[in-house]
């Protein structure tokens, strides 16, 4: 489906009429890596040197982590993000979470998620880690979880503003322009293409 309107300017719309508002909707990619980097020392820290868990188990758990934001990082983006809702409020709450994104691609300060979101999220996802894993394993487990968030984050802005020579990142980035440009019913994977295989999403071969 192509969008009826996308702009190559590198700066967006306007989002709220407040400025106090307006100013927490712009946010510089290195903030997420500020607030999120401390939270993976400390959980990795927690899990090895206060539970005691072993290396292996501690590894098991980092890596389960991150392959459970890959498909985290999907779901949401297919589901959520990209969501039709109907009334005025849903569709005003679908363009302030990710419309305007691809209305405006090139937008530098709205590429990584924004803080008033990504935190709650992230308290969201641990209680419910700690609910299934308790509070030894949730450690480990979660500091691969949020790792997996932090590069799905960079990952996204890279892939917006910067060329590569590395093969694997020019496919990412491939992958994720034909979503932006040509087709925004496939290619939900940001940071992998693993699930857009796996759930029969990936681009159609012409």
């Amino acid at each position: 489906m192509n969008r009826k309107f996308v702009s190559h300017s590198k700066e967006s719309t306007r989002m709220f009429q407040s400025n106090f508002l307006e100013a927490f909707s712009k946010i510089h990619p290195l903030v997420p890596v500020l607030i999120f980097l401390p939270v993976i020392i400390y959980f990795g820290y927690t899990s090895i040197f206060i539970f005691h868990e072993t290396f292996a188990v501690f590894l098991g758990l980092f890596i389960a982590g991150i392959f459970t934001w890959s498909l985290t990082e999907y779901l949401m983006h297919r589901f959520l993000f990209h969501y039709q809702p109907t009334s005025e409020l849903g569709k005003r709450l679908h363009f302030v979470f990710h419309g305007i994104h691809h209305d405006y691609p090139n937008d530098a300060k709205r590429l990584v998620m924004a803080p008033s979101v990504s935190i709650p999220l992230a308290f969201l996802f641990y209680f419910l880690f700690y609910f299934l894993w308790g509070d030894q394993h949730v450690a480990g487990f979660f500091s691969g979880f949020v790792l997996g968030y932090l590069c799905y984050d960079l990952t996204h802005y890279a892939i917006h503003h910067f060329s590569f020579n590395n093969g694997v990142f020019q496919k990412l980035k491939k992958h994720h322009m034909i979503h932006h440009y040509s087709d925004e019913e496939h290619g939900y994977g940001v940071s992998s293409k693993l699930w857009d295989y796996v759930f029969r999403t990936d681009f159609k071969k012409k």
